[in-house]
């Protein structure tokens, strides 16, 4: 008798051991739980396959909205993204139970890599003891606008003293140029400095900006004569109507208007005051498509839009619609480059699209990046590293040509011997303002327009 009721004790025992094992596992299930959100970059806009880790190599990839959402988790765990190209705030997220909406914001990592350091020393190697740097190697021609763009190119990798020998040369030029004749810094120049050029007002804008740049990041007092002649004598060329004319021939005569150039003044010009609310009235009445909600290069032309009218206009102009940038889809392109037989995708000039403009390339990344279009920036500039080439001049170091292959330039202008083989300044600084997330026109962007001026939100 004693035994049976041994015997069914441990019976019994051994059921509520097995009730209790059951009622863990029924706890253990019911503790499980998913967790969701989204990964978005500084504009809220979600970002595509970036791994989410909900625990120790376990991860899904986010969506074409940015949207991620778990397994299911038994316990407390990090929820973390990871990818090469951001940093993410907060970095990472503790969970112990359901959690929805978890929202990380992607930041661009520092896209730099031993291609971008040996481009960066070609400009360091090209700067001449003047302090100038001819556009290409062994042309004896110096544009404005790409010491300009060099200058800005110096000043972003923190290379000041660089940056000052080419705003020294212009400085030391006020009387002797500047303030010549008509006025403005002649477009192009041998490498002894001497002028041989039009005087056109996009490049001295360029010249300008560069300068405003100086003197937010490095001293505001240096260049404060070049700045206030470089601004009085833009303003100078602004008529009655709001419109500003391109700049003078060498004989005097005005060169025609161009809206490229008149963005640039925009920007170059500090401030915001009627000098800039007169030229937003005339864009908007003369070189603005309302429909279409693009800023018109040509009125009338078949040549009516270009590239940089797109990637410019959304820097400088302060709530620019983003739409602009994907109606540059008008001018992409592949093409097969002449330097290697590799195809590359990037921006025409224009709808001709009979060649890759590499400098257009670069300016659509900033303005990518200033959009918060990571993916779209680092994309286009994988594609422009497809074309860097060696210096025929200084061993190791690199640079990106002009264009792909030898095609046009706006509307039917052909492009020099070279242009599609040979490192060129315009093209190998833009790529470099991609790499170092650099946008030259930020500095004077935040204008603070009235609502009333900006002509793009009505309509």
């Amino acid at each position: 008798m004693n035994l049976k009721i041994i015997v069914l004790g441990i019976v019994c025992l051994s059921c509520l051991f097995m009730l209790a094992s059951c009622r863990d596992k029924v706890d253990s299930m019911s503790s499980e739980f998913v967790v969701s959100g989204r990964i978005v970059d500084t504009l809220g806009t979600g970002i595509k396959d970036i791994k989410v880790y909900y625990g120790q190599d376990v991860f899904v990839l986010t969506d074409s909205l940015g949207s991620w959402q778990s397994g299911l988790i038994n316990k407390s765990t990090t929820i973390q993204p990871v990818d090469p190209d951001f940093t993410f705030t907060p970095e990472a997220v503790h969970v112990s139970d359901m959690t929805q909406n978890i929202i990380f914001t992607a930041r661009l990592m520092p896209h730099q890599n031993i291609l971008s350091e040996n481009v960066y020393a070609w400009f360091t190697h090209m700067q001449l003891a003047n302090g100038l740097l001819e556009s290409t190697e062994n042309s004896n021609f110096v544009s404005l606008y790409d010491n300009a763009l060099a200058a800005l190119v110096f000043m972003a990798r923190n290379d000041n003293s660089k940056a000052e020998a080419v705003l020294d040369f212009f400085n030391n030029r006020i009387d002797s140029e500047l303030r010549v004749g008509k006025g403005g810094f002649s477009q192009f120049r041998d490498k002894n400095g001497t002028p041989n050029g039009k005087y056109w007002l996009g490049d001295n804008a360029w010249l300008l900006i560069a300068l405003n740049n100086y003197a937010a990041k490095v001293d505001n007092i240096k260049y404060q004569h070049l700045i206030s002649e470089l601004s009085n004598w833009i303003r100078s060329l602004q008529d009655s109507d709001g419109s500003i004319r391109g700049g003078y021939n060498p004989d005097g005569s005005s060169l025609g208007k161009v809206t490229e150039g008149m963005i640039d003044a925009f920007n170059a010009v500090p401030g915001y005051d009627s000098f800039h609310s007169k030229l937003l009235n005339y864009l908007e009445i003369n070189r603005w498509n309302p429909s279409e909600k693009l800023l018109i290069s040509w009125p009338g032309n078949k040549y009516q839009y270009a590239t940089d009218n797109h990637s410019w206009g959304f820097c400088t102009f302060e709530d620019f619609p983003y739409s602009v940038l994907e109606k540059a889809d008008t001018y992409l392109t592949t093409k097969t480059a002449s330097l290697n037989g590799i195809a590359i995708t990037g921006y025409c000039f224009d709808i001709d699209k009979d060649d890759v403009w590499l400098e257009g390339t670069g300016q659509m990344v900033v303005a990518f990046q200033k959009a918060g279009k990571i993916q779209l920036a680092n994309y286009y500039l994988a594609e422009m590293e497809k074309l860097i080439t060696g210096s025929s001049l200084f061993p190791t170091t690199l640079g990106i040509p002009y264009a792909s292959n030898l095609g046009t330039a706006y509307a039917t202008d052909p492009l020099w011997t070279g242009a599609d083989t040979k490192p060129c300044i315009s093209s190998s600084a833009w790529y470099l303002f991609g790499i170092l997330q650099f946008d030259p026109l930020a500095q004077e962007y935040v204008k603070n327009i009235p609502e009333e001026d900006k002509f793009w939100k009505n309509y």
